[in-house]
């Protein structure tokens, strides 16, 4: 039985233990409000709405309601037993150490390639206000920037992410409030467009619709963050049920409350909407013809791009972290001194840098390969996420009901339902040419490291 393979570790060795608590319940509290406001957001779904047109909210509605559950259903996992590997150890915990290996490494690769993604898209932030200047040079300066702040101690990442979150939940609800006054027609100089920017609502059939719906489900990413950055705070269990208690309202808001406003405002076939260099957010605002508007919220972008890195820098090296703790890498990875795992957070930020020479080195072939190799590991973790959970609820309830302090609605029914959404995305992203070499891509990368996790899991129990 898969709950025979691991073993609960003793009080004095649990993962986490030698992390500080350095996190304060305000750290926390901005990093779950501002955390769901990611890069994916205003840079990624200008090709959402490109292809879903006006439909982008059915689709980040839909999209939205899976990542509820998979919220929920975390928030209960790490309330219960808080660890900065979160669902990995819990993947572990559940399913055995094969498992663990499986989701944690999976998602470090991940998490490390976005890093130097986020970058690249930062850079070239600064270098349109600054032409000339080399991008890999600003690249270097935000990874050495962001490096050394995690180097120094988790408040630091705490303190950034804080600030970060603050100017990105106050731009964004600025935007709605600026967005419905336009819409309502009460914003000075400014006609109200009604609805005639949706009268076409599904320009692309269902075929615009389910790319939307692909496009909508990456955006989401990251919001795991919090439930990794939990267990160094002062109160773990208080944060991560905070956390989840407020993601519907936080998801309803910021994700599909903004794609209304924007395809409301723009005809979803701008140009500059699907523009990388501008994206929907920005398009909104020039639309608007608001003075320096755009430009605003390009900065807001950027905040959001080096946001996201911190973010990756601190969950890549706490993931690479706790999985060495458990016995599942090299023992380097584990090494920490003034609460930090500073080995880890300097072969995060340089697995992340290596990734931004490939995209200029190997353009054609290698960057190309990683970047389809992670393209669908976020759906893996989730389904790791909900099959852990089956596992773990029960055993839970028998042994320490005390401890659900969240709880998934309806269980099982809708983690059932979640893990059907699931297995819905990988039909139709197997459908989806442009995102088929992904799945498999991605399937290949997850095969071989359940083979290695698997392999050894079992030398280990030999020895």
């Amino acid at each position: 039985m898969p709950s025979n393979t691991t073993t609960e570790t003793p009080p004095q060795q649990q993962d986490g233990v030698s992390l500080s608590h350095g996190l304060k319940q305000r750290h926390l509290s901005m990093i779950a409000l501002g955390g769901v406001i990611g890069a994916g957001l205003f840079v990624g779904s200008g090709a959402g709405i490109a292809a879903a047109g006006p439909s982008i909210v059915i689709a980040f509605a839909l999209s939205g309601l899976l990542v509820m559950l998979v919220m929920r259903m975390l928030g209960e996992m790490s309330a219960a037993h808080p660890s900065s590997g979160s669902f990995s150890a819990h993947a572990e915990r559940a399913m055995g150490p094969w498992a663990g290996f499986t989701a944690g490494w999976s998602f470090w690769v991940l998490l490390c390639t976005a890093v130097g993604l986020e970058g690249i898209a930062a850079a070239k932030i600064v270098t349109g206000w600054l032409p000339g200047t080399p991008q890999w040079a600003w690249v270097a300066l935000f990874m050495l920037v962001f490096c050394g702040a995690n180097l120094a101690a988790v408040k630091n990442f705490g303190e950034f992410e804080f600030w970060f979150a603050a100017l990105k939940v106050g731009a964004i609800s600025l935007f709605l409030v600026l967005g419905g006054l336009a819409i309502a027609g009460v914003l000075p100089g400014t006609d109200s467009p009604g609805a005639s920017n949706l009268t076409d609502f599904f320009p692309h059939g269902g075929e615009g619709l389910v790319i939307g719906l692909l496009a909508s489900v990456f955006a989401y990413g990251g919001l795991e963050t919090v439930t990794i950055a939990a267990a160094e705070s002062e109160n773990p269990v208080k944060g991560v049920a905070g956390a989840v208690r407020t993601a519907m309202w936080r998801i309803a808001l910021f994700y599909v409350g903004s794609m209304a406003v924007v395809v409301t405002l723009v005809p979803w076939d701008s140009k500059d909407i699907a523009d990388p260099d501008k994206g929907p957010y920005v398009a909104a605002l020039d639309h608007l013809g608001i003075p320096g508007a755009g430009q605003v919220m390009k900065v807001v972008v950027l905040v959001a791009l080096l946001s996201a890195m911190n973010a990756n820098i601190y969950g890549s090296s706490r993931i690479a972290y706790s999985l060495v703790e458990r016995g599942q890498g090299p023992k380097v990875l584990a090494k920490v001194s003034g609460g930090v795992p500073r080995i880890a957070v300097l072969v995060s930020s340089v697995f992340g840098f290596v990734c931004v020479l490939l995209s200029y080195w190997r353009p054609d072939d290698v960057f190309p390969w990683l970047l389809n190799m992670i393209g669908a590991v976020i759906l893996v973790v989730w389904i790791f996420i909900a099959v852990s959970q089956l596992l773990l609820r029960r055993r839970v309830e028998r042994e320490a009901p005390e401890k659900l302090v969240v709880r998934m609605w309806a269980f099982p029914f809708l983690t059932w339902v979640a893990l059907a959404g699931m297995a819905a995305i990988f039909v139709l992203m197997a459908r989806e040419q442009g995102t088929r070499v992904q799945l498999y891509s991605t399937g290949g990368m997850t095969l071989f490291l359940a083979v290695v996790g698997y392999v050894w899991q079992r030398v280990r129990a030999r020895s």
